[in-house]
């Protein structure tokens, strides 16, 4: 098998990619890969200034477009917006860890940015997709459980890692129920998932030097094991245009996925529980008042990832 770079990532001309969060990190690295391929890249963000001026340093066909997931009113907005054809949606932008916070809508702040803003978005915006959805989550869903009784931690002690990895477990099931309405409706479009192992981002940069241990951790320790973003970017460009099966999760090949080139990966027992997924879902369109737009066997979507045949 080839190892995948950004050497193989096909030509993207005429093709449009919306990324969140490509201000930095993950979704910048990610954008100016795509970028550089032809592809016309919007740069969903919710601060405009740091989108321009991380727009200023790619090469390519980039607009800048505000979009805040921690408000689902900014999330109609934008899709309302966004009126011509998407071949990809890269669900990227994500919290880690911070204290506990709410959304403009009263959600815990990780749940409600990581899975809700992106749920309602790609909900929203499906009738325009033609390719396919990519999701990122992260390894730390292996440590995650769904508490539907207590989803907003309005109940328990807040904990900050418990509540992310909750999050990035819904990703997961977020793109297996999402895959499995896609192919009851007959859809071409598939739905993929992501995690970039252990990367140098500014991901915790939320916390102030002597404020947490995983400050210390992050500075002292993951700084010299992290790979760059270019590098975590990778299997997440990988999910977005390689050809990957529908549902499938992308992670680096190296020592327990921290590192490496990507390749298709597997995920915890929860992530692949049909039924949990169904339930979330459930839960997630009445939370956001967005439902799944397609009707079954519609047939109206245009088949086939950017540069390869599925």
């Amino acid at each position: 098998m080839t190892t995948f770079t950004d050497a193989q990532i096909p030509a993207l001309t005429g093709r449009t990619i919306v990324v969140t969060g490509a201000n930095s990190g993950i979704g910048r690295a990610a954008t100016g890969m795509l970028a550089a391929k032809g592809a016309h890249v919007v740069l969903a963000v919710r601060d405009l200034a740091k989108g321009r001026a991380a727009a200023a340093t790619m090469t390519g066909d980039i607009d800048v477009q505000q979009l805040d997931l921690a408000d689902l009113a900014s999330v109609r907005a934008f899709a309302e917006r966004s009126t011509e054809p998407i071949d990809v949606l890269i669900n990227n932008a994500g919290l880690m860890i911070p204290p506990l916070g709410r959304t403009a809508d009263g959600f815990e702040l990780q749940f409600g940015t990581n899975h809700l803003g992106h749920f309602a978005l790609t909900n929203l915006l499906l009738p325009r997709i033609r390719g396919r959805v990519v999701t990122v989550s992260s390894t730390g869903h292996r440590t995650g459980t769904i508490d539907f009784d207590d989803l907003n931690w309005q109940r328990r002690r807040y904990r900050a890692f418990p509540a992310y990895a909750q999050s990035k477990l819904a990703n997961l099931l977020f793109t297996l129920e999402l895959q499995h309405r896609l192919t009851e409706a007959g859809s071409p479009v598939i739905a993929t998932a992501a995690h970039p192992g252990l990367a140098a981002t500014n991901l915790l940069g939320h916390l102030e030097n002597g404020q947490s241990p995983l400050r210390w951790l992050q500075t002292n320790f993951l700084g010299h094991l992290a790979q760059s973003e270019e590098a975590g970017a990778l299997p997440v460009v990988y999910a977005a245009v390689a050809d990957v099966p529908g549902g499938s999760y992308a992670g680096p090949s190296g020592f327990l996925e921290s590192r490496g080139a990507p390749k298709l990966v597997g995920r915890s027992g929860a992530a692949r529980d049909s039924a949990l997924a169904r339930r979330l879902w459930t839960v997630s369109e009445e939370l956001t008042g967005v439902t799944f737009p397609l009707a079954a066997a519609s047939g109206e979507h245009r088949s086939g990832p950017p540069g390869h045949g599925r």
